[in-house]
């Protein structure tokens, strides 16, 4: 939707595509191992370029994406195809070398250890892709070199858009407010609609608009402010609240968000309604870059596969959690038999409860329920016992099973993730201009390292001058939640300034860790960003290894802010009621 909906809108100067995710990696990688002309976002060729070159070249609108994915060669091959057949005179250019799967031996026998876990290195024979997340200067040098399509490999999500402001306003390496600015206006627009109303907590907003949802759009000044809003005529909403959401959304600490060519302090931003589906964002401060990428590998850890049914009628929550002991007790027996290894891990989860029909009759032990059984295992042999189980235990099972899909699932690889930092001077960046190719250094920044910032800290919450009163967050707080490898944070913004402190008093990141303790397996840190009256907290070891290596029904935390918004909050009577 996106492509042709703001070539519609008319007047922009760049459109800036982000396909990338550490899942995205890893299937794409798979591809390439499939066949060496794939492992790029073939949406980007077939969906964007080819139906809308002729708009593209007409307005004269520059595109930057990542779509190149582990092979930005290829993606551009096509896309030149693309444009000549299509008799248009458009430039395109490659960023590389955030390719280092060459060095994958290499950085086995350094001995690299997982930033997160501290766990060693994967064995090179398993390793899918390593690519380190480059950053926005080589995108702006090869705009700079005339290119009117820019392809990337491996980037940081918010750098296809901090690249075009540099092109656009020649900023610095040193100017890094400015550069903190313009990575923040990325990071509202990476993930499209969900700045303008998409995964938004107050939802029925947006319900009656969401077929049509507008895209976003920046208009970024030259001091690193910028408006966000979406095209007229669009569905969805631009307001403080969507994009608040969406400013904390995957981010860890907000006063050292690190990225390749700045590290951002968002903790004082200031967001402001100037109109309707227009908001200005201002406020970001930036510190010198630090001096090594990060770098992500993925690896092949196994097989995993699974199944999901449903049970109705009186006591369906119980029948389906015997089927599935059963199912996976006969698979286990089966695997013992075939002389294989036992399971690395298996998981059921049992979902839902009395449908609406019911609710207050006198029959509310009637429920519907989704049961999902998963397990990981060494080999797809072992997977296939599991999944072979599952069918068959279905002529000897409690009644009201259910299941929609025809034909068995199949084992798929599990794909892991481990992130480790490299030098930048051990990256090279080139640029590929037709059969030109320009290396690109990033000039390091002479200063001192900035002060570490002192985490901001709030004061205890009035005392009350009469009773308390449980009044749940979500009526005091929008939330976002999302993930980043096995962690995930959860941004909660209140909806009035003077509710924060009775929330942060509330919310201690030992509530939090109690109310997700089914989940958690690490610590929950507590982060306070005053300029928008919001707090962030992140949580370790929480997704069970995180995207296609976790065998949760939600591996990336997407309902996490759901689950905590539940939570009661203790508020004075009179402000509750007032609430109310």
């Amino acid at each position: 939707m996106a492509t042709p909906q703001l070539l519609a809108a008319g007047g922009l100067d760049y459109i800036v595509y982000d396909y990338l995710a550490e899942i995205t990696m890893s299937i794409m990688a798979r591809a390439r191992a499939r066949d060496q002309n794939r492992g790029f976002a073939t949406d980007f060729v077939d969906a964007v370029l080819k139906p809308h070159l002729v708009d593209i070249a007409a307005q004269g609108v520059k595109l930057i994406s990542n779509a190149g994915g582990v092979n930005p060669q290829a993606c551009a091959a096509a896309a030149v195809q693309l444009i000549e057949d299509a008799g248009l005179d458009l430039t395109v250019a490659v960023v590389s070398g955030d390719d280092l799967m060459v060095h994958k031996a290499a950085f086995a026998q350094r001995g690299f250890a997982e930033m997160f876990s501290d766990q060693d290195f994967p064995d090179p024979a398993g390793i899918a892709s390593i690519n380190a997340y480059l950053g926005a200067f080589p995108i702006a040098r090869a705009l700079a070199l005339g290119a009117d399509i820019v392809i990337t490999g491996r980037c940081v999500d918010s750098a296809v858009t901090l690249g075009a402001c540099i092109d656009a306003f020649g900023w610095k390496p040193d100017e890094f407010d400015r550069l903190a600015g313009g990575s923040l206006a990325g990071h509202i627009l990476e993930c499209g609609p969900q700045a303008t109303g998409g995964n938004f907590t107050d939802w029925h907003e947006v319900a009656d608009s969401l077929v049509d949802i507008g895209y976003p759009i920046a208009e970024v000044s030259a001091d690193g402010s910028f408006v966000c809003t979406k095209p007229e005529n669009t569905g969805g909403q631009v307001t403080v609240a969507t994009v608040a959401e969406q400013a904390l959304y995957e981010i860890g600490d907000p006063q050292a968000y690190v990225l390749p060519d700045v590290v951002c302090d968002f903790s004082g931003i200031q967001i402001e309604q100037q109109g309707p589906n227009r908001v200005l964002v201002q406020g970001s401060v930036g510190y010198a870059a630090p001096a090594a990428y990060k770098v992500c590998a993925t690896y092949a850890d196994g097989f995993r596969g699974g199944q999901l049914l449903t049970f109705n009628g009186f006591d369906a929550r119980s029948k389906a959690g015997v089927f599935a002991d059963a199912a996976i007790a006969r698979a286990k027996k089966q695997i013992k038999s075939q002389q294989l290894d036992d399971f690395t891990e298996t998981s059921i989860e049992i979902l839902g409860g009395v449908p609406e029909d019911f609710l207050g009759s006198d029959v509310a032990d009637y429920q519907e329920v989704a049961l999902k059984i998963a397990a990981r295992h060494r080999s797809a042999a072992g997977i296939g016992v599991l999944l072979k189980e599952i069918t068959g235990l279905g002529l000897a099972t409690p009644p009201g099973l259910c299941v929609f899909a025809g034909g068995r699932p199949k084992p798929s690889p599990v794909i892991r993730l481990f992130s480790f930092l490299l030098s930048k001077e051990e990256v090279s960046v080139r640029i590929h201009r037709g059969g030109e190719t320009i290396d690109h250094t990033v000039a390091p920044v002479l200063t001192s390292e900035p002060a570490v910032p002192v985490p901001h800290t709030l004061p205890p919450s009035p005392k009350a001058q009469s009773a308390l009163t449980p009044v749940p967050l979500i009526q005091l707080a929008y939330g976002r939640s999302g993930d980043k490898g096995d962690q995930a944070n959860i941004g909660i913004i209140a909806r009035q300034s003077e509710y924060l402190p009775y929330i942060w008093t509330a919310l201690t990141p030992e509530v939090v860790a109690s109310c997700f303790s089914r989940f958690l397996d690490g610590r929950v840190e507590r982060f306070l960003l005053p300029g928008i009256h919001a707090i962030n907290f992140v949580l370790h070891d929480v997704l069970g290894g995180g995207g296609i290596a976790s065998l949760r029904n939600d591996a990336q935390g997407k309902g996490y802010a759901q689950i905590l918004l539940a939570q009661p909050i203790d508020l004075p009577v009179p402000l509750a009621e007032r609430i109310s």
